[in-house]
């Protein structure tokens, strides 16, 4: 008889296996001696408001997607976690969190 699948997808129960996988594999790395073409994408990180939505998963699918094809057209291809891209968003966040405790950014300096 078939399993059934689950109602709701748990990533708990299939994540921590793979990222394990990943990281042994080394997938997340690119050998700068290789002499293949570099390829390189810089993954942007959530905002710090951390609603993600369905704008997040399109650019993480398709950022996915181009890797791969850069990896199999043999690219010396680096999928690389990067820098915060929402910089207004992150300023009026942590401005609103201070004037809850009575602060400015001003008073806090740089």
């Amino acid at each position: 008889m078939p399993q059934e699948l689950a109602k709701a997808y748990d990533p708990h129960a299939i994540e921590a296996r793979w990222r394990e996988w990943w990281v042994k594999a080394e997938l997340f790395r690119a050998d700068a001696s290789s002499s293949k073409p570099m390829f390189s994408l810089v993954i942007p990180p959530p905002n710090v408001t951390g609603v993600l939505h369905m704008g997040h998963m399109l650019e993480h699918t398709l950022i996915d997607a181009i890797i791969r094809w850069k990896r199999m057209q043999g690219f010396n291809a680096l999928w690389l976690p990067g820098t915060d891209h929402a910089g207004i968003a992150t300023q009026v966040m942590v401005e609103r969190q201070l004037a809850e405790e009575g602060l400015s950014r001003k008073q806090v300096g740089r």
